[in-house]
């Protein structure tokens, strides 16, 4: 996988959350699928709070041990909440605006893509929320995943991540399935973000059930155990070295 960084002029989620930080406002930050409608997430839910966030994230946090890797961080509110509970915290993300903002907040944030094979530090545990497996892209590169986890990953430690089992996107009133087999997992999902000017360029992301979860990891030396489930077809999973330490 290409260790890429985004670029100012071309990161609409790293502006929207600057915008915010700065200001306490955003325009609207559009999300386009050529696979969904466009949607649109809420800037002000990027910076939230504990009390707001959903029962699997917040379950996340109260798993974490020692020291903790926030992947994908994005504004930083989960390293925010951890480092309010006393955790040692590096938060990463490939967004240079991002990782202002998280700095700005009082956050170790660093401008590091999580399959960089130079960034070898090790972790406790490895947080991937807000599907934040998703940034594996498709299920051919999960052995890419797990190859960057165990490099990172303290002996005894622990990767927690949550997810969504999609398939209901795609089935009928009567409850059979319309998925094409022959295109792949239908999990793999492209999106492009807008915001104001700035279009994104195109990126594939993975929502992942639970099972296939269990299969690849169990395939690449993990154990892994559902926490939680959600309230819509998601899940909070946790995932550690099947036998002794990584």
């Amino acid at each position: 996988m290409e260790n890429k960084t985004t670029a100012k002029e071309k990161d609409p989620m790293g502006r929207a959350i600057f915008d915010y930080h700065h200001t306490g406002r955003a325009g609207k930050l559009r999300v386009l699928s050529s696979m969904f409608y466009e949607d649109e997430i809420p800037v002000a839910t990027l910076f939230r709070k504990f009390s707001d966030m959903p029962l699997q994230e917040q379950k996340a946090i109260e798993l974490c041990r020692g020291r903790v890797l926030d992947a994908g961080a994005g504004s930083g509110c989960h390293s925010a909440v951890l480092m309010e509970r006393g955790h040692e915290v590096v938060a990463i993300d490939i967004s240079e605006l991002s990782v202002g903002v998280m700095k700005e907040r009082g956050i170790d944030a660093r401008i590091i893509n999580f399959f960089d094979e130079t960034f070898a530090e090790k972790f406790d545990t490895i947080l991937l929320a807000m599907n934040g497996i998703g940034i594996v892209g498709t299920v051919g590169n999960l052995g890419n995943f797990f190859k960057s986890a165990k490099r990172l990953l303290a002996p005894g430690g622990q990767i927690l991540l949550d997810s969504s089992d999609i398939k209901y996107v795609f089935m009928d009133d009567d409850g059979s399935m319309q998925i094409d087999l022959a295109a792949g997992y239908y999990g793999e999902v492209d999106y492009r973000m807008r915001y104001k000017n700035i279009t994104g360029e195109k990126f594939d992301w993975l929502y992942i059930d639970f099972d296939t979860l269990a299969m690849y990891a169990e395939e690449h030396g993990f154990k892994c155990e559902k926490c939680i489930d959600g309230e819509h077809f998601d899940y909070l999973a946790r995932l550690t070295a099947a036998t002794g330490p990584i």
